[in-house]
């Protein structure tokens, strides 16, 4: 009986009851458990809808009913067993029996052209008089790769990929992913099972899940992910499974780890399709040449087609089709020869930019803004993007009216690459940057090695509005019921003239305003009064000195135990400590010098607020001497690819290290991730060396640290990412951009 006639069978049967007795029961698990399982791999990972989904869900609940009243009947496998169960404290580390690699880049045909050559090289004397050897090309899907164990063709364990030698065991999460299967052969086929397996793969999140889940995150008040990798690597990567089961991720898998038991194909197109027969998925589209001008073409066609998917692919890998020429190449530092990601160019969109518009920061810095006609890049509509500094304006002589480039850097944030035209008569008038603030009318100046504007002095209503908004932000005061709305309203009111003045507000001052009801004039005022105990380090960060962040202000409170005592340091003092350089102590004495900012210390301790360091927060001490990092100072810039800031940061501390905000000449090391900016530039004008997430889980291992005479000399790891841009010089992501948050950094 074919799928459909055994599912409307076993619906007809329900219709008369269900089991009374362990036998009875025991054959309605068996029927039906393959019908259940075959339906959801037909529609999570074919597409296809061979029932409705309300008699899919009388079949599945059919299935849970029975094991939930004699569960000696549940097995491992058995679709029920996707649900999310206890959340975990944590991931277990898991060695892979043999590492995963990273992918080599080819970012034009000139590119993919050298690296066929060097194949050739690599197979001279192997291959036949006049043989081509044969390249099969693959989508490049964006998510997470994951390594899955199957024992006897039951899922035994699911593993990311970590640093490719060690990942975390996410079983529990995986089992949640519909598309994956959780016995093997699911879909028939003839394919034998092997006795042990390991499928490797990208576990990634269909755009049109993406889309529903920023729905729903964005109806319950939360902030939406940045994009489907994100959302798919922050939903792995959840301590309670029953979280991931709710995200829609789905899987794809592309090769092979070890084998045991079951004889593997000989090419690699082949293995693909022996994993189709197994019944777990593969990437929607494939194809094999030995021409390298239609193996350029699919690769140019898919790069100009990407966005007819439903999922969010970065590139084409190719690889040599054949295993025993894989073998022969072999590999080189951690990327094989074999293999290499075509990677796509950035996504970039050309529309006429309407203005310049002039944001105002909390550290009072001015930053250009575009205003555009809205153009949608990369399946995003843009109306705004990012100048950066005037600098970078002029450099690229960039002006209103121009037809401009526009490129999602990282495919997350847009920014203007240029001007179409470089034609010096085009019409429009040369940008000239504002010697006023275009808010309040106060003069603005340079300083002297900056790119950016600043105001002279404060009191600019825009500026409070962002320190306000700063103050009250999660990883300061966490001030709940506060927003940008908010922090506006009571500004342009008058009911805050600094901060101190949020804590003289009262309930009818809030209900004299628009917007504000009974209920969130008392979330507001609850939100400020436990905002009062929070610890000194996030206070001292939600201040708003500059160069001070998160990282700064926990150091600097870890070595004084009170804002007075810090108050008091002087800057040679402050240089003393590690990881505080002369930019960040010279502007922690000027700000405390500043008779208004000394005001507004004495009205937070007049408002209650604690200005004490905590028995919580961590005093400075000595590292233990053997641990890997112990005496090293790290730097963290960029977006990681499986580790958000906070996890990264702990990692460091727990190996003995110290996390700084800047680069300086006592800095050990950076860790470099996606959109890297000036800390990366700062570190090459230095020659501080720098790693990737990968570099760094190999020296918290206890490989040697980067830069010593005694670590092996590599080629450069091909990242299976595309580098970023960096920032333009000047430019100072930690004093008013936006602050990695959330998923955004989350992997």
């Amino acid at each position: 009986m074919d799928l459909v006639g055994a599912a409307l069978d076993l619906l007809a049967r329900l219709d008369g009851g269900r089991p009374d007795s362990p036998d009875q029961a025991a054959e309605w698990a068996a029927e039906l458990r393959p019908v259940v399982r075959a339906l959801a791999r037909a529609y999570y990972a074919d597409g296809e809808s061979p029932v409705g989904d309300t008699q899919y869900d009388r079949l599945f609940h059919a299935l849970r009913e029975v094991e939930e009243r004699w569960p000696e009947l549940q097995t491992p496998d058995s679709p029920t067993q996707r649900v999310g169960g206890t959340p975990l404290g944590g991931f277990a580390k898991v060695e892979h029996p043999v590492p995963l690699l990273s992918l080599g880049n080819a970012f034009d045909a000139g590119d993919l052209r050298d690296w066929v050559g060097r194949v050739m090289k690599g197979l001279d004397g192997v291959l036949a008089e006049g043989e081509r050897p044969a390249f099969v090309a693959e989508l490049k899907i964006d998510g997470l790769a994951l390594a899955l164990t199957y024992r006897d063709g039951v899922l035994a364990r699911a593993a990311t990929r970590g640093n490719g030698r060690v990942g975390e065991d996410v079983t529990a999460n995986v089992r949640t992913i519909r598309a994956v299967p959780l016995r093997l052969a699911d879909a028939g086929g003839g394919a034998a099972v092997p006795e042990r397996v390991e499928v490797r793969g990208e576990a990634f999140m269909a755009r049109s899940a993406f889309e529903a889940l920023n729905e729903r995150l964005a109806e319950a008040g939360v902030k939406p992910l940045a994009n489907p990798r994100n959302g798919a690597v922050g939903s792995l990567r959840q301590l309670d499974s029953a979280v991931t089961a709710e995200r829609g991720l789905s899987f794809a898998a592309y090769g092979l780890g070890p084998v045991a038991g079951a004889a593997v194909p000989d090419r690699q197109s082949a293995v693909l399709d022996w994993l189709d027969a197994l019944g777990v998925p593969t990437g929607p589209a494939r194809d094999v040449f030995d021409d390298i001008d239609q193996l350029v073409a699919f690769c140019e066609h898919w790069a100009g087609h990407r966005d007819t998917l439903d999922l969010e692919i970065d590139g084409v890998v190719v690889k040599v089709d054949r295993v025993d020429y894989q073998d022969v190449l072999g590999q080189v530092s951690t990327a094989p020869r074999w293999a290499v990601a075509f990677k796509f160019p950035a996504r970039e969109a050309t529309t006429r930019l309407v203005g310049i518009e002039h944001n105002v920061g909390r550290t009072g810095v001015i930053k250009p803004l575009a205003v555009l006609a809205p153009v949608e890049v990369g399946g995003v509509t843009v109306s705004k993007a990012t100048l950066h500094n005037a600098d970078y304006i002029t450099s690229r002589d960039i002006r209103v009216g121009d037809d401009v480039v526009v490129k999602r850097a990282g495919d997350v944030i847009p920014a203007v690459v240029g001007p179409v035209s470089d034609d010096p008569d085009r019409g429009s008038e040369p940008y000239v940057p504002p010697t006023e603030c275009p808010v309040c009318g106060r003069p603005l100046v340079r300083p002297e090695g900056e790119a950016d504007l600043r105001h002279r002095d404060g009191g600019c209503p825009a500026q409070l509005t962002r320190a306000v908004e700063h103050w009250a932000a999660r990883n300061a005061l966490d001030v709940d019921g506060l927003g940008s709305k908010g922090a506006a309203i009571l500004v342009d009111q008058g009911l805050v003239e600094d901060l101190p003045d949020l804590y003289r507000l009262d309930r009818d001052d809030l209900l004299a305003l628009d917007g504000f009801k009974d209920k969130k004039a008392d979330n507001l005022l609850a939100g400020l009064e436990a905002s009062k105990g929070r610890p000194l380090a996030r206070l001292l960060f939600g201040l708003g000195i500059r160069h001070v962040g998160e990282t700064v202000a926990r150091e600097l409170v870890a070595h004084h135990e009170s804002l007075d005592a810090l108050a008091a340091s002087e800057g040679e003092a402050l240089e003393a400590i590690d990881g505080i350089g002369p930019i960040v102590a010279e502007s922690v004495v000027a700000w405390f010098q500043e008779p208004a900012n000394r005001s507004t210390v004495e009205g937070l301790r007049e408002a209650g607020l604690n200005l004490e360091r905590l028995p919580s927060e961590r005093v400075a001490v000595e590292a233990d001497a053997d641990a890997p990092l112990a005496g090293v100072t790290v730097v963290l810039t960029g977006t990681l690819p499986t580790m958000t800031r906070p996890q990264a940061k702990a990692k460091i501390e727990e190996a003995g290290g110290k996390v700084s905000g800047s680069v300086s000449k006592k800095t050990g090391f950076v860790v470099a991730g996606d959109a890297a900016g000036s800390k990366l530039d700062k570190a090459t004008e230095l020659g501080v060396p720098h790693v990737d997430e990968a570099g760094l889980l190999s020296v918290l291992d206890g490989a040697p640290l980067p830069g010593r005479p005694e670590a092996p000399a590599e080629d450069a790891a091909a990242d299976d990412r595309q580098p970023a841009d960096p920032q333009p010089a000047g430019a100072t992501a930690d004093d008013d951009g936006p602050a990695p948050q959330g998923d955004l950094f989350s992997s």
